[in-house]
């Protein structure tokens, strides 16, 4: 019996190097080609990049074969709408926990130092010195303790920081999420790191948004619509609070959006997972994932004989 798999065309030579015997990978067809579902006709394991939300996703119910689906993200909010009924579903959970939690640090560090806003004065040709904070000592509610949230904890805390942990249940040294509106009103910084569900969904509301302090900061790394964007314009255009966003509601931004100007705010393109080696390990959560289903499939096959 041969499995087929369908991979993104750059991953196609490495993971049919590491194939497990009776697997033939064949590359995923580009956007727009109109040989692409046929292409997927009879593909059983699909390794979905997220980068084909808007195109591949969908046609997920229309693939017979399909058995499950390997994503190279965490966030699955993106997919999961699509999944038909009986398909699996993995992700490189921990993958890019590390560069996530870099990228929390860098914005942090960039903020409270001066460096991004100087980033953003320079394009005016703007001399703007004035005394900043260090981030050794200031208070941060990181939201969220996932793998990615507890990285970026850790992270922080080796950089001295006071870091008030929040799930969604209270645990031992975690806040849970009902406490969250106090939880703010006395944090420098409040760290969103939480998937999109529907009790994530305009988490950061203006009611939230209202409880931080003037001059706070909130960072955004988990998913856009987790923050009311209306309600973080009302408080950016205010000069009330500051931002740094790696995702955005809507996203991608759109050219003119009233967040690439907003005072306080810096942009950046959902890159804070995004490193190479983020990548790397993903891809080898992928082709773990490719030899389990394999070794199911034949178990599977076998037992049927």
């Amino acid at each position: 019996m041969t499995l087929v798999a369908a991979v993104p065309a750059a991953l196609a030579a490495d993971l049919a190097a590491t194939a497990p015997p009776g697997v033939t990978v064949r590359p995923v067809p580009g956007r727009g080609d109109p040989a692409l579902l046929p292409a997927l006709a009879d593909v059983g394991f699909l390794v979905l990049d997220h980068e084909r939300a808007d195109d591949l996703a969908p046609l997920l119910p229309r693939l017979p074969a399909l058995r499950f689906v390997q994503v190279l993200i965490v966030g699955t909010d993106w997919v999961t709408p699509f999944l038909p009924p009986g398909v699996g579903l993995g992700r490189p959970t921990g993958a890019r926990d590390g560069a996530v939690a870099e990228w929390v640090a860098g914005a942090l560090l960039g903020a409270a130092s001066g460096l991004l806003p100087a980033a953003r004065d320079q394009v005016h040709a703007r001399w703007d010195r004035r005394p900043r904070r260090e981030l050794a000592g200031q208070q941060v509610v990181v939201v969220g303790q996932g793998t990615t949230g507890q990285a970026a904890a850790a992270l922080l805390e080796r950089l001295a920081v006071r870091v008030v942990r929040v799930a969604r249940r209270a645990r031992p040294g975690v806040s849970g999420s009902g406490e969250l509106p106090d939880l703010v009103a006395g944090a420098d910084a409040v760290v969103l790191l939480v998937p999109l569900t529907s009790g994530t969904r305009h988490l950061a509301d203006a009611g939230l948004l209202a409880r931080m302090p003037d001059g706070a900061l909130l960072v955004n790394a988990g998913r856009g619509p987790v923050v009311d964007t209306a309600a973080l314009l009302a408080e950016l255009r205010a000069g009330r609070l500051r931002a740094v966003l790696d995702v955005t509601d809507p996203e991608p931004l759109p050219a003119g959006h009233p967040l690439w100007t907003a005072p306080g705010c810096i942009v950046s393109p959902h890159v804070a997972g995004a490193t190479l080696e983020a990548r790397q390990r993903s891809v080898q959560e992928a082709a773990r994932a490719l030899a389990r289903y394999a070794a199911s499939a034949g178990a599977a096959a076998g037992a049927a004989r």
